[in-house]
C-alpha cells in the first residue's frame, strides 16, 4: 500500500504546526470578545459565509469541484452526517465559550481527538499501544483536575456554577459531534478531499443557519468586535490550512506533539489578554491544581501521539 512520505523541511513543517496551534489557541479568546455584541448563531453563520466563499472560490479555479459529481448514496448519507457534526460542533463550541471561559473551552475541546480515537477503535478497528493508553489516562486525569479547579473557584467566589456547568457540558457536546464528523470525513477520503468536505459543510450550514441568523446586527458591531469577527472567520481555513500544509512537510506524530500545547497557549493568551485590557476580558484565576491539570492534558495528549502508532485490527 503507498504511504504518504514527508517532505522532510521540518522547519517549515515546524513553522506551520505553531501556525496551526495559534490560530486554535486564540479562536476562543476572539469568539469570547465578539459575543458581546453579536448573538452565537450569527456569529457562526457569518462564519460559515466566509469560508464557503474563499474556499469555494478557491476550488472552482482549481478545477477541484467537479469531484462532487458522482457521489453514491453511502457516501451522501456520510457526507450529511459529516456535515450536521461539523455544524453541531460549531455551535455548540460557541454557546459553551459564552458561558465558560475561553481557556476552559479550549481544554475540554481536546475530547474531541480524543473521542475520534476511541471512535477509530471501535468502527475501523484500530489499536491503542500501551503507551498511547497511558497518554489517555493522563489527558483525562488533566481535563478532571482542571475542571473541578475551575468549578471550586467559581464556588469560591459566592457563584452557583451554573452557567460553567452548562458551558462546559455544550463543549464536551461539541466534542462529541466533532468526532462524529471526523470519523465520517476519515471514511469519504476515500471519495472526496478534506477541504471538497468542508466547503459542502459550509455550504449546508449556510443555509441551516440563515433563518436563525440576524445579518442586520452586523452593521451595529464597533470596529474592534469587526475585526475580531473577520478573524473568526478566517480562523478555520487559517487554522486547517496550516494544518494540512504541516502534514505534507512533517511526520504526522511531531505536528500533533506541538498542537497538543494548544491548551496552554489558549490558557496564556487569555491571561495576556485579560492582564492588559481587563475591561475587555474578565481575569481567570488558575491554581497549581489547576495548572496542573493543563500541563496534565498537555502531556497526555503528546503521549498519546508519541507512543506508539495505532495498527489496524
Amino acid at each position: 500500500m503507498t504511504r504518504h512520505h514527508a517532505s522532510g523541511r521540518w522547519r517549515l513543517g515546524l513553522v506551520l504546526s505553531l501556525g496551526a496551534a495559534g490560530f486554535w489557541a486564540t479562536l476562543p479568546i476572539a469568539l469570547k470578545i465578539t459575543l458581546e455584541q453579536i448573538d452565537p448563531y450569527t456569529l457562526t453563520w457569518f462564519r460559515f459565509v466566509v469560508a464557503f466563499v474563499v474556499l469555494g472560490a478557491w476550488l472552482a479555479a482549481t478545477g477541484r469541484l467537479r469531484t462532487l459529481i458522482g457521489l453514491t448514496g453511502r457516501h451522501g448519507l456520510l457526507l450529511v452526517l459529516a456535515t450536521l457534526g461539523l455544524i453541531g460542533n460549531y455551535v455548540f463550541y460557541l454557546l459553551g465559550v459564552h458561558y465558560t471561559s475561553p481557556a476552559n473551552a479550549q481544554l475540554l475541546i481536546q475530547l474531541a481527538p480524543l473521542l475520534m480515537a476511541m471512535g477509530g477503535i471501535f468502527v475501523f478497528g484500530e489499536r491503542f499501544s500501551p503507551g498511547q493508553w497511558l497518554g489517555l489516562a493522563v489527558l483525562v486525569g488533566g481535563l478532571g483536575l482542571f475542571f473541578f479547579d475551575r468549578l471550586f473557584d467559581q464556588l469560591g467566589q459566592g457563584q452557583t456554577g451554573g452557567s460553567y456547568l452548562l458551558g462546559s457540558g455544550l463543549v464536551v457536546l461539541g466534542a462529541v459531534v466533532w468526532a462524529v464528523y471526523a470519523l465520517a470525513q476519515k471514511q469519504l477520503l476515500l471519495r472526496l478531499s478534506s477541504w471538497l468536505i468542508l466547503w459542502v459543510v459550509f455550504a449546508v450550514a449556510t443555509i441551516v443557519l440563515w433563518p436563525l441568523a440576524q445579518p442586520s446586527a452586523l452593521v451595529r458591531l464597533d470596529g474592534l468586535h469587526w475585526a475580531l469577527l473577520i478573524y473568526c472567520a478566517f480562523n478555520t481555513l487559517g487554522a486547517y490550512g496550516c494544518f494540512a500544509e504541516a502534514l505534507a512537510h512533517w511526520e504526522a506524530s511531531r505536528v500533533s506533539v506541538v498542537l497538543a500545547v494548544t491548551p496552554i497557549l489558549a490558557i496564556l493568551g487569555a491571561s495576556t489578554v485579560s492582564a492588559f485590557w481587563p475591561e475587555v476580558l474578565a481575569p481567570e484565576r488558575i491554581t497549581t491544581l489547576g495548572w496542573i491539570g493543563a500541563g496534565a492534558v498537555v502531556a497526555g495528549s503528546a503521549l498519546t501521539s508519541v507512543l506508539g502508532r495505532r495498527k489496524s485490527g
